[in-house]
């Protein structure tokens, strides 16, 4: 099976990785195979804890819940649901960051209001 070489550059530490990984299987396991360790939680796709900015390269995350799909257009990927499709890039991101990209137009806003009124009985 085809490899392809993956370079991460953790914002929060400051350090390079480079690793090997496989199209059929998700970037963030390649990396802890090779006892890199990087931010995650949820492993399903549905957070931002393990979310990357992708500077080169292609990936594939068909499970990324946690991401719209403009952010992906925008480069961003979660790296628990990422398969490579090519050599890759990326940077990883701060989690709160991309929270308040991907939901902070909802939140901050006052206090939620009803469109409809509750029957009261």
């Amino acid at each position: 099976m085809r490899t392809f070489t993956v370079q991460i550059l953790d914002r929060r530490t400051h350090h390079q990785y480079q690793f090997s990984a496989t199209p059929d299987r998700y970037i963030l396991e390649s990396a802890e195979a090779e006892g890199i360790q990087l931010p995650f939680s949820c492993r399903n796709g549905a957070c931002t804890t393990c979310a990357v900015r992708v500077k080169s390269g292609d990936l594939w995350q068909p499970e990324a819940m946690g991401l719209s799909p403009k952010l992906q257009q925008q480069g961003y990927a979660l790296l628990c649901v990422s398969y490579p499709r090519s050599n890759l890039t990326v940077e990883t991101q701060d989690e709160d960051e991309v929270y308040e990209l991907q939901f902070g137009r909802y939140f901050g806003q006052g206090k939620v209001r009803r469109s409809l009124p509750l029957d009261e009985d």
